[in-house]
């Protein structure tokens, strides 16, 4: 099981303080990779290291915003200063707001596609010299299930995760030479604040969501753990490019 050991490694989570980004940090740590907990909320960062601490990680929290050149930038310096290297980028952070596409103003469709699409771009930009001088990286991108698929309530979240898996393979066409592999998780219905919120505001939809995944439950963030560490992982090293459901079947049935 050595080609899943994250021994040594270093990881950066941006949206690591909560929902599926905490539930991959955890994954990480767990395989023994050090973890950088990026987000904006100081508190929500103290909380999540705290966490992590607590599986026996070395863990860290930087504030940064995500959507800004220079704090993604400053990120990854901070990271090297303080652990060495950096090995694994999970492109995590994100956001929603659930409209009818005419009910959109511009700077609702500016915010998303920044805080979803650009604040990737921003990020593996930052870290790509970072892991070409390391020998190598991992890039792994958090799109959803709306990469595939239109929701009527979904037009600037859909096109930002779709946009995030086409980024992804160019980026893995550009970078392979440099032992960089850069692919996309595509989580499905999965139970956090945010989905919690969607519940609430879209009447049916939980019901909606189990009567269509064969696994007839919402997943959770620690079902995107495994995952993340096999991407993260050597035992991954011939993957790039990619873009792997983990919806519990959602994306299969007809």
């Amino acid at each position: 099981m050595k080609d899943f050991e994250l021994n040594g490694r270093v990881a950066i989570v941006t949206g690591g303080n909560g929902g599926i980004g905490l539930g991959m940090a955890r994954g990480l740590a767990a395989a023994g990779a050090s973890v950088v907990v990026a987000a904006r909320n100081a508190a929500k960062n103290a909380a999540a290291v705290s966490e992590l601490d607590l599986l026996g990680a070395h863990a860290v929290a930087l504030e940064v915003d995500v959507r800004d050149e220079t704090s993604c930038r400053r990120m990854v310096e901070q990271t090297v200063e303080r652990f060495g290297r950096l090995d694994i980028l999970v492109n995590n952070a994100g956001t929603n707001v659930r409209k009818q596409p005419e009910d959109y103003s511009l700077a609702e469709w500016r915010e998303l596609i920044d805080t979803n699409l650009t604040s990737a771009f921003l990020c593996s930009n930052a870290a790509y010299p970072a892991m070409k001088k390391g020998g190598g990286g991992k890039i792994i991108n958090i799109g959803s299930i709306m990469s595939i698929f239109g929701a009527a309530f979904t037009a600037p979240y859909a096109a930002s995760k779709g946009g995030i898996v086409q980024m992804g393979r160019a980026m893995a066409c550009a970078w392979g030479k440099d032992n960089i592999q850069v692919n996309c998780i595509l989580p499905g219905w999965i139970d956090t604040d945010l989905t919690q919120r969607a519940r609430r505001d879209i009447e049916g939809l939980h019901e909606r969501v189990l009567a269509r995944t064969p696994a007839r439950r919402w997943g959770t963030p620690a079902d995107l753990a495994g995952i993340a560490v096999f991407l993260a992982s050597p035992a991954s090293d011939f993957v790039t490019g990619t873009a792997i459901p983990v919806d519990g079947g959602y994306s299969v049935q007809g």
